[in-house]
């Protein structure tokens, strides 16, 4: 039998492996945090019940303020916790459950199907454009803006997939929130402001209720803004 401290080393040996493993899935740059995202692992976190408590999604939904016929784009999907719901609001609008991740991609197309969704549609994103198939009137970016790169260029690019008064709604970490991306990747109201600014477009709407994220709402700017 091998003794106990050998036993112990052993283990060691295997979390630290597991961990660089971990490590190796996520590759910080200047201006983003590029992460890759097993989507059953992904599950147990992205939809977990207690999630609810603090994303509060019925009420985000409800601020959005959406109208039926109307097409909404969720850019980074993930597992689909706001594709799902946005579907199935009272609005049901159509939704393109849009991720740079295949898996993700799969798993949403699934997900859709077996839950009676036709009105969700997957797309295959690209890491500079989510590859939407049409304008839209609102598209939703949660948790997901301090891992786009470039991304004065990203969104310039999508005010071409936007309808005429088409919104970007974009949520994201506060620095104090007890979960998230690594602080630097925690940006503050203003960065927000410039970046999109710069990017053609106008804050309209600020929501503080969210206890952990920023709830942010941009148009695209007139000629005069």
């Amino acid at each position: 039998m091998r003794s106990k401290p050998y036993m112990l080393a052993l283990f060691l040996l295997a979390a630290t492996v597991a961990m660089g493993q971990a490590e190796e899935r996520h590759t910080s740059h200047a201006d983003h945090l590029e992460h890759h995202f097993d989507p059953k692992e992904s599950a147990l976190r992205f939809d977990d019940p207690a999630r609810d408590l603090w994303q509060l999604p019925d009420r985000v939904i409800a601020e959005l303020n959406l109208k039926s016929g109307q097409i909404v784009a969720d850019i980074g999907a993930g597992t689909g916790y706001f594709s799902v719901r946005l579907a199935k609001s009272n609005a049901s609008p159509k939704v393109y459950a849009a991720d740079i991740e295949p898996s993700m991609v799969s798993y949403l197309r699934e997900r859709a199907a077996r839950e009676g969704l036709p009105n969700v549609i997957a797309v295959q994103a690209a890491a500079d454009q989510p590859n939407l198939p049409e304008p839209v009137d609102l598209i939703l970016v949660v948790d997901t803006y301090h891992h786009i790169g470039d991304r004065e260029a990203y969104f310039r690019k999508l005010t071409t997939s936007l309808t005429p008064g088409g919104r970007v709604a974009i949520i994201d970490f506060k620095a104090d929130s007890p979960e998230g991306p690594p602080k630097e990747f925690r940006f503050p109201l203003e960065q927000f402001k410039s970046e999109m600014g710069k990017a053609g477009y106008k804050l309209v709407a600020q929501h503080d209720f969210l206890p952990r994220q920023q709830f942010l709402i941009f148009e695209v700017a007139g000629p005069s803004s």
